[in-house]
């Protein structure tokens, strides 16, 4: 399946990422930033001395381009495409695995390699301290040209040229280092909710912890290991840490709220690494990729495999949750969602949303016990009413404990809410 290229991804290769390499008689390793990721920059308010940062996505297979601003901030400015990377998500644990690298890598000056075999190339630092902490072995994991991997990021001889030049003018610009994130795929709840049963979720899980702290901050976040486990030093500023957890809990919010929808469980497989649609268009169109490595597993790139269903959430008739509910809240739950009395207002006008959340978030905080019950709903028994399918038993109806806490078997409103 082709994607749909990101409006900066299609500026950045119609900027020159497609245009043909430095002519080696001008030294491939000095060819300048092409003159359209410049007034990117600019546009970015940012230039090409400023510091540079990497993050990197296996699953999208894309490198993302951030520059400081004069705001302090790190801006994105570019996206490019990975022709190939080799492996499964999930970090690289030993030499030859074919894996490549997830984590927090430095990259200094050192790394940088003008005369790579692969046109142009840096070495992202692998193995770090936390792939050491875990016995992880290999080297050389670069991120260079042309487009075969067994472990890299291989990006073609004229994409990793502009990643080069862009490297080497932050350089340049006085940086001593820049960091490189590779992730398995972008961190958002909705990937960590899809992905909460593979076997690297607790390490994915730590992974975004830093990414978190980049999105709320936009800073390079400082990075460590400890017993094992990456660690994240906090923001000197109080005010500043606070916007990071407040972040961070809307994220596990979100997360969560994406399980309990019925958010489906998968795992990602491949048979050896991806490629971004990008390049398999070009090369369907007859482009040349040059040599591409092991181009018959591309075919099982990316299949998921489906480990929990997803679980659609059961409509409940407004009839049935308003005999739940006893008469006291019926009109406080209109469909407008208008309120009636000034009095619904002031004691639920705070859990009143769409009307498709009302009912799952007043049972919940009826059964949690933060909502108080109207008098008498223990007695609202209605037997015989189905919903979607199900008889609804009495005890259903009481007011705490039964199938309405989600024993096994249970068919209360809590239950039948979150279904």
């Amino acid at each position: 399946m082709v994607l749909p290229l990101r409006p900066l991804l299609l500026a950045a290769l119609l900027a020159g990422g497609l245009a043909a390499p430095a002519d080696a008689a001008t030294g491939k390793a000095f060819a300048p930033i092409p003159a359209a990721t410049l007034a990117l920059m600019q546009a970015r308010g940012t230039t090409a001395q400023a510091p540079v940062l990497f993050r990197a996505y296996k699953k999208e297979s894309e490198i993302e381009v951030w520059k400081r601003a004069a705001s302090g901030r790190f801006v994105h400015v570019k996206t490019f495409p990975i022709c190939r990377w080799s492996g499964q998500l999930g970090p690289k644990r030993k030499t030859g695995d074919r894996q490549t690298p997830e984590g927090f890598y430095t990259v200094p000056q050192r790394q940088m390699n003008p005369n790579s075999s692969y046109y142009l190339s840096f070495d992202v630092g692998y193995p770090n301290a936390y792939d050491r902490a875990h016995g992880s072995t290999g080297s050389a994991v670069m991120v260079h040209g042309v487009c075969s991997s067994m472990g890299c990021f291989a990006m073609t001889d004229a994409v990793v040229g502009e990643i080069y030049a862009i490297a080497r003018e932050a350089f340049a610009g006085g940086q001593a280092a820049f960091q490189f994130q590779s992730y398995p795929f972008r961190m958002t709840a909705q990937n960590m909710a899809r992905h909460r049963t593979d076997p690297n979720i607790d390490f994915w899980r730590q992974l975004k912890i830093g990414s978190d702290r980049f999105e709320a901050l936009g800073e390079e976040p400082a990075v460590s290991v400890v017993a094992g486990r990456y660690s994240f030093a906090p923001d000197r500023d109080p005010v500043r840490e606070a916007r990071v957890a407040a972040h961070r809990s809307e994220e596990e919010a979100r997360i969560a709220q994406a399980v309990e929808d019925g958010s489906a469980a998968v795992r990602t497989t491949y048979s050896d690494g991806g490629q971004h649609a990008f390049w398999a268009a070009h090369a369907a169109r007859g482009g040349s990729l040059g040599e591409v490595s092991r181009p018959e597993a591309l075919a099982y790139a990316g299949q998921e495999v489906v480990v929990i269903p997803a679980r659609p959430r059961v409509q409940v008739a407004e009839a049935v949750w308003s005999r739940w509910l006893g008469p006291a809240l019926r009109t406080a739950f209109a469909r407008s969602a208008n309120l009636s009395r000034p009095a619904d207002t002031a004691r639920f006008g705070p859990l009143l949303t769409a009307y498709a959340d009302t009912l799952p978030r007043m049972v919940r905080a009826s059964l949690a016990g933060t909502l108080p019950m109207p008098e008498g709903l223990a007695s609202q028994n209605i037997p015989g009413q189905k919903i979607a399918g199900q008889a609804i038993p009495d005890q259903a109806l009481s007011r705490r404990g039964g199938p309405g806490d989600n024993a096994p078997g249970s068919t209360g409103p809590e239950r039948l809410a979150r279904r």
